[in-house]
Order: C-alpha cells, then structure tokens, then sequence
C-alpha cells in the first residue's frame, strides 16, 4: 500500500466515524489535514477496540505492542500506522500522548464509575485532551507550550460534552461517568439514570458538569488568536460545534436517555457562518 492509500483509508475513517471533526479540519491545508486524519484513525482504532472489540483486554494489549513496535522503528503493513509514519517524519511529533491516549482506554475496561470529579477529569485528559496534545505539532508547531494548557482545556471540555451527551447509552454499557460525589450531593441515584428519569434534580448535576465544560471552552477560547490562521478557524470551528451539543440537550429538556443531540448541519453552517469574518487560506 502507498502513502497515497494510507492517507485516504485514514480519511475515509475520520468522515464516516466524526463528521463534525472531519467538516473542522478540512479547511486545513492538505499536508496538514492528511496528518490530521492519520492521527484520527490512530484515536478510533483504539477506541473502537474499547468499545467494540470481541476481547477487548487482548486486543487492546496487542494494539500497546504494535504501539510500542512502532516506536521502537518498525512499521506494519497496515494504513494506519502507513500513515502515521509519515506523519513522525514530517512533523516533531510528540509520544507522550498517543501513550497516555493507550492508559485512558485501558482505564475504560476496568473502571465504570468515577468517585470524584478530579478523577474524571483525569480519564477527560486520557482519551480527549491528549488528541489536542496530539494535533499541536501539526497546528501550530512554534508555539506548543503556549497552547499545551488550553488544549488540554479545550479536550477536558469535550470529553464532558460527550459525557453530559451519552449518559443513557453509557449507562446501557454498564458506565457512569458522573462522579459520584456529585451525584450524591444533589440527590440522583444510579437506578434514576437507569430508568431515564430526568428529574429537577437531574437536571440541576447535568449543568453543574456542563458550567465545568463551558468554563474550559472559555479558557480555550482566549488562546486561539495564537494559532496560525487555518489552524485557528478549525480549532475554533470544532470547540463551537461541540459546545454546541450542550444547547441541543437543553432543547430537547434534557432527555440523554431516548434522544441523541446531535448538531444539525445547518446549524454547523451558521456556526461557520458566525466566524466567516476570518480570511482563511487553504491548501
């Protein structure tokens, strides 16, 4: 398989599996974009192992070996990790999150509930942080240690998102990702999620996590003047659509249980629209 090929499998992943980080990024110039849906396929195959894989322990520690293999030098004939090389090759890319990406899923075949929101956020910072950490070499490469606290920001924010947005399908697979602590102060049970009640109470954790998400979105969003201008508009394009999702729960009262929100796609365009003053050029 060629380069070429990698490259498109990885994007062919991305637009099917993510429409709103493939409409984010696309703008982007091509050599950056193709490093980004590398990078997206990596996240996804680990995730799907996680998720969907027959025996999830063992293939996840076979991935950790392919891993570990390729940082040793050593390339599989696969698209993915094709791609990917050519990534390592062309940008100062970074291990330590692709390793802590590997620790967050791991974290999901062994821990359903979450005591603490400090824990949470740890899990938060695993599986969705250190992708931000993960595009920094490729968006913006000069200033990585000015952006590295609002990525990880902008990530923990996300993550929250996708929590507040699939309680009822997590609780389906068996997981509760509100800390407990919280839930115990404001009085929701786990047998309430189970039953899909969406009660005062319920209502009342649901946005005391989703003030938390809001709060990094803001922190994130003083930082993105200093992104290159493509990069910025993508970076910002994906934080405004994901922040959206929390106004879709709202309108649809908070029903996480029966309803996916989802961000429509003409509502994706005014939110593009809403930041079209940007010049943007594109490869």
């Amino acid at each position: 398989m060629n380069i070429k090929q990698a490259y498109a499998q990885c994007e062919a992943v991305t637009a099917h599996h993510s429409k709103t980080f493939y409409r984010a990024f696309s703008l982007l110039p091509y050599d950056d974009r193709q490093a980004i849906w590398a990078i997206y396929a990596f996240c996804r195959r680990v995730d799907d192992i996680v998720d969907e894989g027959e025996r999830p322990d063992e293939q996840l520690q076979q991935f950790e070996k392919q891993w570990e293999a390729f940082v040793a030098g050593h390339t599989e004939d696969d698209f993915m990790w094709i791609a990917l090389r050519d990534v390592f090759s062309r940008y100062d890319m970074d291990v330590e999150p692709f390793w802590h990406m590997i620790e967050g899923q791991k974290m999901d075949l062994t821990v359903h509930r979450y005591d603490t929101f400090a824990q949470l956020l740890r899990y938060c910072y695993c599986v969705a942080s250190t992708v931000g950490l993960m595009l920094l070499p490729i968006l913006a490469p000069h200033r990585r240690q000015q952006l590295k606290e609002s990525a990880i920001a902008l990530g923990e924010a996300m993550q929250l998102t996708n929590i507040l947005r699939d309680v009822g399908e997590d609780m389906m697979r068996g997981r509760v990702y509100l800390p407990r602590e919280w839930m115990n102060m404001y009085g929701v049970s786990e047998q309430q999620i189970a039953f899909g009640q969406v009660t005062n109470s319920f209502i009342d954790l649901w946005e005391h996590i989703a003030q938390e998400a809001e709060n990094r979105y803001a922190d994130a969003e003083k930082t993105f003047s200093l992104y290159p201008l493509s990069a910025r508009f993508a970076v910002k394009g994906a934080a405004l659509m994901y922040k959206s999702i929390l106004h879709v729960v709202r309108e649809q009262q908070y029903d996480v249980f029966t309803k996916r929100a989802f961000v429509s796609e003409e509502r994706k365009k005014a939110l593009l629209q809403q930041m079209g003053g940007e010049n943007v050029e594109v490869g």
